[in-house]
């Protein structure tokens, strides 16, 4: 090992987590979006702007970017872990069930839209038909990796405007890879190559590619994780879920397509599989420093010099690019039967340009089937338009009410997440043989559920039955919210392991004080403990087989039903107060529940009495 360190090796990565730690509490602060910040921070310290200084003064270097292409290069990762993400929260049938606004709004917004700003190009800025085109597409397509960050920020993700959003935007993910290869066509006619046979084959082999991804996933992804989550390691499951974002973004890009769709593929078979809610759990801190590299490298490739040298034609065709596009997608929403407010919300944060364009704009200025200052000229005016994005997502925001959004919300009920978790579910944390039977018990009274459990093999049994399952480790709060505890009905704790049942239940009595928990204790003392967590009951294994030993006897020796269960319930409810903490607040909860108890007592004992009553007649 080398004894001399290089600084300079470390510099752009340390001036990138110095970044973050500034820009993100500031911004959150001030309440605007981080994503601004990113690209603001990444313009002014990228090679356009204080970077420029690096080369005359040494103190510059350690607080600039100076190489925004090495930093590009790591940055696209950041797009890779967002469609990986979205994979996971869709599946094959929702995604089913988008298609009328995927192939078909989508596929009309990209042509229309590429077709009006190649004819711009052509006939305004006398641009070949070729290059005017591919300048076309490339500005026809929006920016998924602001888009979606803006959408989910504000909550509207959900929302009839952010499912429109999303599925143009995943169509035009789509349609990246035929992008690509008009550029390859062009190139080969342009050296006078590439006949019919050769596209048709390039086409076959690009869906040949596409069918293998999925064939693959499917059958190795689900095998793969039981093996991983078999071993209780962490780090190991860690491994396994970037060797599989990674991987198959690899693959996609190998086979012609973008890194990003072959990411989203695997998160949507991922999606399906009991281990979703962990994989996003263990994503979610890698894409949400990958994609701040991201916003940072789309700043630093603004050229601030060649704005200020003529910046009121770059602003107005940047406006007239957002003027031309917003037009298009809101007549094309409008003719699909979205309300006019969605529609204007989405075709606002659709309307600016996106990342995909700065590839294909790369790969054909590579090429040498696009002049370089036209591609040069494009670029900087899709970067300041996603400088805009934040902005018109606010003003898209602002023109729906919350009177008018829950009338959307009914009218395009179709396109809500059936996969996502519901509302008043109970959630059941460890599903041996106790929490199985809560949860036959829950569902032979027809109250919804979802279970999670550490034993892989206890998973996969549960799921060939039909149970919403999910593997992971409960005492995570991260994964404790994306199981839906805030919008639970109740928590039902189980597991066997003390110390981890009473984290658990402090930690979801921190996130949700008003919700009724219930957890398995292993003796007084245990319950007690649990008390003191949070718990709403704990029911101690020792005391609740003598209850339920001495209710057999009595019924069995011939007391009347009512009378015993009413006894019992009494001699639990002094159980309860003798192990419950002395606290006002676990005081004043209890005499509720109490009172409860006894109206139910009291019913109990008049049944009992009628029943003996009519027995003593026959």
């Amino acid at each position: 090992m080398s004894g001399t360190f290089h600084l300079e090796t470390y510099r752009e990565a340390l001036v990138f987590l110095a970044t973050a730690g500034v820009v993100v509490p500031l911004f959150h602060r001030i309440k605007v979006s981080p994503v601004l910040g990113f690209l603001f921070a990444g313009a002014a310290l990228g090679p356009f702007g204080l970077g420029q200084f690096g080369q005359d003064h040494e103190w510059a270097r350690y607080f600039t970017i100076a190489n925004g292409e090495g930093l590009s290069d790591l940055a696209e990762f950041g797009l890779v872990f967002l469609l990986f993400m979205i994979g996971l929260e869709l599946s094959w049938e929702r995604l089913a069930r988008l298609r009328k606004f995927v192939f078909g709004l989508g596929l009309a917004q990209v042509v229309i839209c590429a077709s009006v700003l190649a004819a711009v190009g052509y006939y305004y800025f006398r641009v070949q038909l070729g290059p005017a085109i591919l300048i076309g597409l490339a500005l026809a397509m929006s920016s998924t990796a602001v888009v979606l960050p803006v959408l989910a920020e504000a909550r509207r993700l959900n929302k009839t405007s952010g499912r429109v959003a999303f599925s143009v935007l995943l169509l035009q993910d789509f349609a990246v890879a035929p992008a690509l290869f008009l550029v390859s066509a062009l190139a080969e006619a342009k050296n006078g190559g590439f006949t019919a046979e050769q596209a048709a084959w390039a086409f076959g082999r690009a869906v040949i590619a596409m069918g293998a991804l999925i064939f693959i996933g499917r059958l190795l992804l689900r095998p793969l994780f039981r093996m991983v989550a078999a071993a209780q390691l962490t780090e190991l499951f860690m491994a396994a879920c970037l060797l599989v974002v990674i991987g198959e973004a690899a693959l996609s890009a190998a086979a012609g397509f973008s890194m990003g769709l072959g990411a989203f593929i695997a998160g949507l078979l991922l999606a399906e599989t009991e281990f979703r809610r962990e994989v996003e759990v263990t994503i979610e801190p890698f894409k949400g420093l990958l994609l701040g590299l991201f916003f940072v490298s789309v700043g630093a490739g603004l050229d601030i010099g060649a704005v200020a040298a003529d910046p009121v034609p770059i602003f107005v065709y940047a406006a007239g690019l957002i003027a031309i596009k917003g037009a298009i997608i809101f007549a094309l929403a409008r003719l699909f039967d979205i309300d006019w407010r969605p529609a204007a919300e989405a075709a606002l944060l659709l309307a600016p340009g996106g990342e995909f364009a700065f590839a294909l704009l790369t790969s054909a200025m590579a090429v040498g089937v696009l002049p370089g200052h036209n591609g040069a000229d494009a670029m900087i005016v899709v970067t300041i338009s996603i400088f805009a994005i934040p902005w018109l997502g606010r003003l898209g925001a602002a023109l729906a009410p919350p009177a008018t959004e829950a009338e959307d919300e009914q009218l395009y009920a179709d396109l809500a997440p059936t996969a996502e978790i519901a509302e008043n579910r109970v959630v059941i944390v460890g599903f041996g043989r106790i929490g199985s039977l809560v949860g036959d018990m829950l569902k032979r009274h027809d109250v919804p559920f979802i279970a999670i459990e550490s034993d892989v093999t206890i998973v996969t049994d549960a799921r060939a039955d039909g149970v919403e399952i999910y593997w992971g480790n409960a005492s995570r709060r991260e994964f404790l919210m994306r199981c839906g505890l805030e919008q639970a009905r109740a928590l039902v704790v189980t597991i066997e392991n003390a110390h981890a049942a009473g984290e658990i239940v402090g930690l979801a009595h921190e996130i949700r004080s008003d919700l009724t928990i219930v957890a398995r204790a292993r003796d007084a003392g245990h319950a007690t403990e649990l008390y003191k967590f949070g718990a709403t009951d704990a029911i101690p294994e020792t005391v609740e087989a003598s209850l339920q030993l001495a209710e057999t006897v009595l019924v069995d020796i011939g007391v009347p039903m009512g009378y015993v269960i009413a006894s019992i319930h009494e001699k639990r409810d002094e159980f309860r107060k003798l192990l419950q903490p002395s606290n006002e607040k676990a005081r004043v909860r209890q005499a509720e529940r109490n009172r409860k108890i006894r109206r139910e007592h009291a019913r109990q004992r008049i049944s009992g009495r009628a029943a003996e009553e009519s027995g003593e007649e026959a």
